[in-house]
């Protein structure tokens, strides 16, 4: 959780039914690489396939968004994780992964995955380094 010391009036929630389904679908479809055309529907099936993460700001609204993949005992998967533009800058996007982080760290997960084109930085403050053997992973890609 970010404390009340730290939130500078943002607050972390992780009550999927408090998204704002269409700010989240409007900021992936239209502002990420890995996401762009994602349909409205796909949205809403990843959203109800994962554990969601908010931070919202003083008035409620929701400025940033990060979900999480996982089986709860080996292994967990990072995605999605976005925030709104006139909300960067802030260090909004560490404090959630760490917040994330700090979820998850009950599970004592042997590992936690994430795929990033440019944002190597925010995920090493949080202990994220680059796979050690990436000769060992493969990947089945499909349709988005």
């Amino acid at each position: 959780m970010i404390s009340d010391s730290e939130n500078n009036g943002y607050e972390l929630s992780t009550d999927p039914d408090r998204l704002d389904v269409a700010a989240v679908h409007r900021w992936l479809s239209t502002d990420t690489y890995w996401a762009r055309g994602r349909s409205r529907e796909k949205v809403e099936e990843t959203i109800r396939g994962s554990l969601t993460f908010a931070l919202y700001d003083a008035d409620g609204e929701q400025v940033a968004y990060a979900r999480v993949v996982t089986d709860r005992v080996a292994f967990a998967w990072l995605g999605d994780v976005y925030v709104a533009r006139d909300h960067r800058g802030r260090g909004l996007g560490t404090r959630l992964v760490e917040a994330v982080l700090d979820h998850l760290a009950p599970f004592r997960l042997r590992r936690v995955l994430l795929a990033t084109l440019d944002a190597h930085a925010i995920y090493a403050k949080a202990g994220f380094t680059p796979l050690p053997h990436p000769e060992h992973f493969m990947v089945l890609s499909g349709e988005e």
